[in-house]
């Protein structure tokens, strides 16, 4: 791949030191972080692009911890309703998915990721019709066409409307089916080199869409086989008050009972946490998977993450799924952790930078990758991106965090996943945007005309 030298850009690093350059450069060489400092690159330092980042802002590109990209397809439903609602009423309509539908609705997805500095991207897929084909798969090609970084997760229902269970029986599987599919799914896609692509996990859905027996042999054959675990927890008072009626128990303490907490597992949402229940997730080095947009969207509440970092739980940020969440950026939740955190506990209680490391570092640790993506550090894999903060939104700012994360989202001039450039001045470089939408509108009417 050719080497790429960016120069004179504000450079944040996200380093565990906190390192940050009011102008420095960044060489990137066959993929990976070669050099980063302050000031003018070492005499004799070549390469084979140059960008001047006079005026801009370098940061890792972003770690979207949690998404349903299927959605996509089928966003500004029951927009007044909470999340049971909201679920009973999208349930049907996902049903009529198919492999091909899916595959148009994740590339609108993550095309719009990409254009908002996202490089790495998990997906919650837990919804498989009986013939609706591989929607993995789909999903999996639709990332490799963006260029996206992709932590896909095999995820499961099997406790149906018949059993006690919120989404119909028509899309739930059987535990043996799950299992099976996961298998195949590890087997065909599960690449553990440096800087792979592609990494599987298992992903059972909620407590209130599986059955205890499948959070169990989950968690044994993500052990066996080596990979993640991440699920729904706390989301909704009604959740709680499912758990309590159901396992007379809290959400978190049906999981740690049932083996689903642990340094392996991500946990999506987490609002209706108790101070034993942080303890709990902080003891076992569980992370979790913020999503402030949905929770608002939905008026599920607003999430510790303050006392969830304080506890020292590993944070990362998810625009979630885009029917619960329409705007699909992940640079406006950064913003919105910000505003979500300060509603609850006042003006200090979260900085921009906390949420930088919300959306780049703790959710590499979340995807259990930090060790190669989330900080620009030499020897780390060259996922970055540059924002221009020459324009009428930012110019006054003298802080660059400050106006990326409180400012208006600022236009992305570069984005590069492995060293490839994803996005460049605003557009994306890998596929057509104009046929993403084409493909997306068609796939809409298609799911929304079958009976």
């Amino acid at each position: 791949m050719p080497t790429l030298l960016i120069t004179g850009a504000a450079v944040a690093t996200v380093a565990p030191s906190g390192t940050e350059h009011r102008r420095g450069f960044v060489v990137v060489d066959d993929g990976v972080v070669t050099a980063v400092g302050e000031g003018e690159p070492p005499a004799g330092t070549t390469a084979d692009r140059v960008v001047d980042g006079t005026g801009h802002l370098l940061t890792p590109g972003f770690v979207n911890t949690h998404h349903h990209l299927y959605q996509w397809a089928t966003r500004g439903f029951a927009v007044d309703a909470g999340l049971f609602e909201w679920l009973t009423t999208l349930y049907p309509v996902w049903a009529r998915l198919d492999a091909v539908d899916v595959e148009a609705a994740a590339r609108a997805g993550l095309a719009r990721l990409a254009l908002t500095g996202c490089t790495t991207t998990s997906d919650h897929h837990y919804l498989h019709p009986h013939d609706g084909g591989d929607q993995l798969a789909a999903t999996i090609a639709a990332a490799r066409t963006v260029g996206l970084r992709f932590s896909p997760t095999r995820g499961s229902m099997d406790l149906g409307t018949s059993a006690g269970g919120l989404p119909p029986d028509s899309v739930v599987e059987t535990i043996d089916t799950v299992l099976a599919a996961t298998d195949d799914a590890v087997r065909r896609h599960h690449d553990t080199s440096p800087g792979s692509m592609v990494r599987i996990g298992a992903a059972p859905c909620s407590p209130f869409s599986v059955t205890p027996d499948l959070l169990r042999q989950t968690a044994a054959q993500a052990a066996e086989l080596r990979i993640r675990r991440h699920t729904h927890l706390a989301e909704t008072a009604d959740e709680e008050e499912f758990c309590a009626r159901t396992f007379g128990r809290r959400p978190v303490e049906v999981l740690e009972d049932l083996g689903w907490l642990g340094p392996d597992v991500w946990l999506a949402h987490c609002v209706h946490l108790s101070d034993s229940d942080i303890a709990a997730l902080a003891r076992t080095g569980s992370s979790v998977a913020h999503c402030p947009s949905s929770n608002a969207r939905l008026g599920a509440g607003m999430a510790r993450a303050h006392d969830l970092l304080a506890a020292g739980v590993s944070v990362g940020l998810g625009v979630d799924g885009a029917a619960s969440s329409e705007q699909g950026s992940l640079a406006d939740e950064l913003r919105q952790m910000v505003y979500t955190a300060r509603l609850r506990g006042g003006p200090d209680t979260m900085s921009a930078r906390d949420a930088l490391r919300a959306a780049t570092i703790g959710g590499a640790g979340a995807l259990g990758r930090a060790a190669e993506i989330g900080s620009i550090e030499v020897g780390k894999r060259a996922d970055l991106a540059l924002w221009d903060l020459r324009g009428l939104g930012h110019a006054d700012l003298d802080d660059p965090v400050v106006a990326l994360v409180i400012g208006p989202t600022p236009p992305l001039r570069l984005s590069t996943v492995e060293g490839r450039v994803v996005v460049e001045d605003g557009e994306l470089r890998t596929t057509s945007e104009q046929q993403a939408v084409a493909d997306l509108v068609a796939a809409r009417r298609r799911v929304l005309s079958r009976p």
